[in-house]
């Protein structure tokens, strides 16, 4: 098994290229499941996650054909991938592949809205929480669904005539919700309303390429979306928008060591309440024809508190990765995690590397350290293990990340990027 090997105390200096984003790309490539025409996604990134999703649309019949080129900028790949859903051969998405992947259930939505039928496994647990399918069963029920649950799976039909346009208001907001949502009623018979919508930039990519499709969608970027369902999608070309959790990372990252860094690719508008908490830690941030310029020059980190919040709020998926930061501050910072109940595992990995991190409830207390000392860690998700590099590129000495599979589902080539701008980080075999 794979392990991140880090060497802390380089300052970070040269050009991130930005992938394209993750948590847009999955949406999309799902969106394939409308149309019988061609999708072309351009700025695919290649990740695991990815490459699951992949596995799970060609279940269902889609035919997949991938182009890659090296980037102009950097060593990262950035894929064009195309898609045809000419023939849906299966309406099942089993529990052996949804449960390796929470994002594989969103099928459901194009699936019934498309073919009127749809048995989904029930995705399973989640390191970060319950994060339930209540939302999705409710919405699609508004648009007509009958739903039922039997053996772990939901099976979804739809009335005779299709799905209706209807009006739902979010109890809470849910990307992932709004998403399906959003792609099941393209197809509806008359106008959807969704309330208390999310505002993410993710749900705005995927209007604008089922817009791009023939959908009448309006509001997205708004608590309300309006959806006018259309008789059928056509085929389109799109391309994916830059990852902010990415671009936030790496300048939390810079923000963490030291150093000037360009990332290349990318849109501050994407993440502007993060880089403003960057920028009160004491780093200096400004745009570029390119993307963003990261620069500190050695100077203290200065401690600040944070509350996670959906967007345009502090994004919950950069919490453990400016929790790192905040490790080395010259002071108290807070840190309330207000959309999964179980994200702060974290905690006691950074506290292997020296950190003093309390808990009460759902707050974190960071009284910031000089020094921290590598140690051997363990990621236990996503986030939280890229929290662990952050960490480490400051620590002293060597710090040893394993379980990075929960690294590859996220961050594409992360070691490649950071060692073209000085840092000492490797992926170990075993």
């Amino acid at each position: 098994m794979d392990r991140i090997r880090i060497v802390g105390g380089n300052e970070l200096h040269g050009v991130i290229p930005i992938s394209g984003a993750k948590n847009a790309a999955l949406p999309l490539m799902i969106a394939s499941l409308l149309t019988d025409d061609t999708l072309t996604l351009e700025n695919v990134p290649h990740l695991a996650d990815v490459e699951q999703l992949i596995r799970i649309l060609g279940n269902h019949g889609a035919d997949i054909s991938v182009n890659g080129r090296r980037e102009r900028q950097g060593e990262s790949y950035a894929r064009t991938i195309h898609f045809t859903s000419r023939n849906i051969v299966s309406t099942t998405a089993p529990y052996e592949l949804v449960s390796k992947m929470r994002a594989s259930f969103w099928v459901i939505g194009p699936l019934l809205a498309r073919e009127g039928k749809a048995r989904v496994s029930l995705p399973g647990g989640c390191a970060i929480g319950t994060r339930p399918v209540d939302l999705f069963i409710d919405g699609l029920t508004a648009l007509g669904a009958n739903i039922e649950i039997d053996g772990g799976y939901v099976n979804a039909t739809a009335p005779a005539g299709g799905l209706a346009g209807g009006r739902y208001v979010f109890p809470k907001v849910s990307v992932g919700a709004t998403h399906v949502l959003m792609m099941a009623a393209t197809l509806a018979n008359g106008t959807t309303v969704l309330g208390n919508a999310a505002r993410e930039p993710e749900v705005v990519d995927l209007a604008k390429c089922l817009n791009a499709m023939g959908a009448k969608i309006t509001g997205q970027g708004t608590s309300t979306i309006t959806v006018e369902g259309v008789p059928s999608l056509s085929g389109a070309r799109h391309r994916v928008l830059p990852d902010r959790i990415e671009t936030g990372t790496y300048a939390m990252a810079v923000a963490m060591t030291g150093g000037d860094v360009i990332l290349e690719d990318t849109d501050a508008s994407l993440l502007e309440t993060a880089l403003e908490a960057i920028r009160r830690t004491g780093a200096e941030i400004s745009e570029t024809n390119s993307g963003i310029r990261i620069v500190r020059n050695g100077a203290g980190i200065k401690p600040v508190d944070i509350v996670t919040d959906p967007f345009p709020g502090f994004p919950t998926d950069l919490q453990a990765q400016f929790m790192g930061l905040m490790t080395k501050s010259s002071g108290v910072s807070h840190i309330t995690e207000t959309i999964f109940e179980n994200r702060f595992m974290h905690v006691q990995e950074l506290a292997r590397l020296g950190a003093k991190i309390s808990l009460s409830g759902q707050a974190a207390k960071v009284e910031g350290v000089s020094r921290l000392k590598g140690a051997p860690v363990m990621a236990t998700d996503l986030r939280a293990s890229v929290s662990l590099v952050i960490a480490g590129l400051a620590a002293e000495g060597e710090t040893m990340v394993s379980r990075v599979y929960h690294l590859d589902r996220g961050f594409e080539r992360l070691e490649e990027k950071l060692t073209r701008c000085g840092a000492h980080v490797e992926r170990v075999s075993d």
